[in-house]
């Protein structure tokens, strides 16, 4: 633990916080009498979304809500909080039962992730909201580095442009599942033109999943 101290740069007044954010539930339930780091991955990931959210608020004070949406949701994704993971190697740090090692969990990016918010959760309980914010934003902010990060579109507004030309076409936004626990939701929709559907996308808020969605079917157009 104390390896992976120095890499995040924090050091715990309390070990135990640090220990169950590593403790993943299949050791948890090979050890009796340890607690697993699923508490603490709920915790974290509505810390993680409050400051990737208040710092994307203070630095972009001309882009748009569903702009901001698009950039958060790519920020605090499964996919990149697995790779702000690798680059500390959590993966190696992590207490996992024999069948989740040899199935290679470690490198898994649910079980990745997870532990990341659970380690923010940590620190935020360990220190408060300023050390967890320092500890998330050592992240972010070379994220937002790199260009791939720094674009959203509007794919929603581009699609109704195109669809508006004719004036007798009508799209419609269709919520068609909604998935996952309250704090980690999943929604699904359908895009329709004239009740056919021509796009269909899927993200952790209904805004984000109608941009996929309208993405599918600008695709479809050749746009």
């Amino acid at each position: 633990m104390e390896r992976l101290e120095e890499r995040i740069n924090y050091h715990f007044n309390n070990k135990m916080y640090l220990k169950m954010a590593l403790t993943h539930s299949s050791y948890a339930n090979e050890e009796r009498g340890l607690k697993s780091n699923e508490r603490l991955e709920f915790l974290g990931d509505s810390v993680l979304s409050i400051i990737v959210s208040q710092y994307l608020f203070e630095l972009y004070k001309n882009k748009q809500e569903g702009d901001l949406t698009e950039l958060r949701a790519s920020l605090v994704c499964e996919k990149t909080l697995a790779e702000f993971a690798r680059s500390i190697d959590l993966g190696g740090h992590l207490l996992l039962g024999r069948g989740e090692q040899n199935s290679g969990g470690r490198e898994r990016p649910s079980i990745l992730s997870d532990a990341f918010e659970a380690v923010i959760a940590a620190i935020f309980l360990d220190g408060g909201m300023e050390e967890a914010k320092k500890f998330v934003l050592s992240f972010v902010v070379e994220e937002l580095k790199k260009p791939a990060a720094r674009t959203t579109s509007d794919y929603k507004t581009t699609l109704q442009e195109i669809v508006q030309q004719n004036g007798e076409e009508r799209l419609e936004y269709v919520l068609v599942a909604e998935t996952g626990p309250d704090h980690n939701k999943r929604f699904t929709v359908e895009v329709h033109l004239n009740s056919n559907v021509i796009g269909k996308g899927s993200g952790r808020s209904k805004k984000l999943a109608e941009q996929q969605a309208a993405r599918q079917a600008l695709e479809l157009m050749g746009e």
